[in-house]
């Protein structure tokens, strides 16, 4: 291998010596701003999803708590209106995740993560042997736009057609090949109802948009999670060589790296607050992005708090004390349950208490909560 090959090696995948480091309080503070956490944003519910390129929304209510802890003057109305309207959808996107996009998101961000989607139809390959993909694609189209369907209706219908096949493998490739929204009442605030499925541009009244290039992306992660590596942002789209993209914006980014010396790509006037910011409580959603869209996620969640926002399948609701994640909560019956993972201070606790009232005011405004520190968890 020449010389020259090995600088070139080097210079894709690691900072050079001089580039600034950014320690986790750094990059916490960063990320914290990027994503309304710092301080809350006077922004409509709407532009605070296209902001944040979705909100994960793997249960119904967790983009609600999500926009509660974001955003000055919001109420779950608000983003229950958008969905009624159409302006935002429920949709598996990212990580084969389902996420509430913005209509125009869900036309766009879809066609970017289909190679991932193509992927993971591999998982199920043997139950889809002498299945045509193409017209099982044609077919569950003209079912979902007929009518919205359940999965199980969708199984049941596509199994008529190739009684062999395994009936879950049938209906996962339905979700793999089209972009399936799941039609309201399904996610409105205060609502229930099954998930039931019709198309994006049935559902919108409009065609999806082609395959958009990685790079408006690039610059749109970096606003919302940055400053972020190449595996971060693969992370968080469940893509994979995405470092071509940010070779070719490299020339309009600034670059940093980590106390490991990974390259951090970031926007020239993107804010990154002094690290001793104060960053005041926050009560997240179980699934929140901000602990879910990096590969180091030690800007957020302390080693020794690695694995303590879920359990198995099984995530929590999570608190963030000092911008890290510091513990869970839960609402059992007419009490606010927060379980820390340390001792708080005094003036901790109080801070907790006080967003937690603030919380509790904003998305159960009909309701009174008792307020509980349960024991320290171990």
């Amino acid at each position: 291998m020449t010389k020259t090959t090995k600088t070139t090696k080097r210079s894709t995948q690691r900072p050079a010596a001089t580039a600034p480091v950014l320690g986790p309080r750094a990059l916490n503070r960063a990320t914290l701003d990027r994503q309304l956490l710092l301080r809350r944003a006077p922004l409509s519910a709407k532009a605070a999803v296209e902001h944040l390129l979705g909100l994960q929304a793997q249960n119904v209510k967790p983009p609600y708590y999500a926009l509660a802890a974001r955003l000055d003057d919001f109420a779950p109305g608000e983003l229950s209106a958008l969905m009624a309207d159409r302006e935002v959808v429920r949709i598996v996107t990212m990580r084969s995740t389902i996420h509430t996009h913005t209509a125009e998101d869900c036309l766009t961000l879809r066609p970017l993560v289909q190679p991932a989607r193509d992927r993971e139809l591999t998982i199920f390959r043997q139950g889809l042997q002498g299945v045509d993909l193409d017209r099982l694609a044609a077919l569950a189209r003209d079912l979902v736009e007929t009518e919205p369907r359940t999965m199980k209706q969708l199984r049941e219908a596509l199994l008529g057609e190739w009684p062999d096949a395994d009936p879950q493998a049938l209906a996962i490739a339905a979700r793999c090949k089209l972009p399936l929204v799941q039609v309201t009442p399904r996610g409105l605030w205060g609502r229930s109802g099954q998930v039931a499925l019709t198309t994006a541009e049935h559902w919108l009244g409009r065609p999806a948009r082609p395959a958009p290039a990685p790079d408006a992306t690039v610059l749109r992660y970096l606003a919302a999670f940055g400053p972020a590596s190449v595996k971060d942002m693969q992370t968080w789209a469940g893509l994979t060589r995405l470092r071509d993209a940010f070779e070719r914006l490299r020339p309009g980014l600034v670059t940093f790296r980590d106390e490991q010396g990974v390259e951090l790509f970031d926007l020239p006037d993107a804010p990154r607050p002094d690290p001793d910011t104060p960053a005041p409580p926050r009560f997240l959603p179980e699934f929140d992005n901000l602990l879910l869209s990096h590969a180091d996620r030690t800007r957020v969640v302390p080693p020794e708090h690695w694995g303590r926002a879920w359990q198995g399948n099984q995530a929590y609701r999570t608190l963030l004390v000092d911008g890290f994640l510091a513990g869970v909560w839960k609402l059992e019956d007419t009490t606010l349950v927060i379980e820390p993972f340390g001792r708080l201070t005094g003036d901790q606790r109080r801070e907790v208490t006080e967003e937690g009232e603030r919380m509790l005011t904003v998305m159960h405004p009909e309701s009174s909560y008792d307020i509980r520190f349960g024991p320290v968890l171990r």
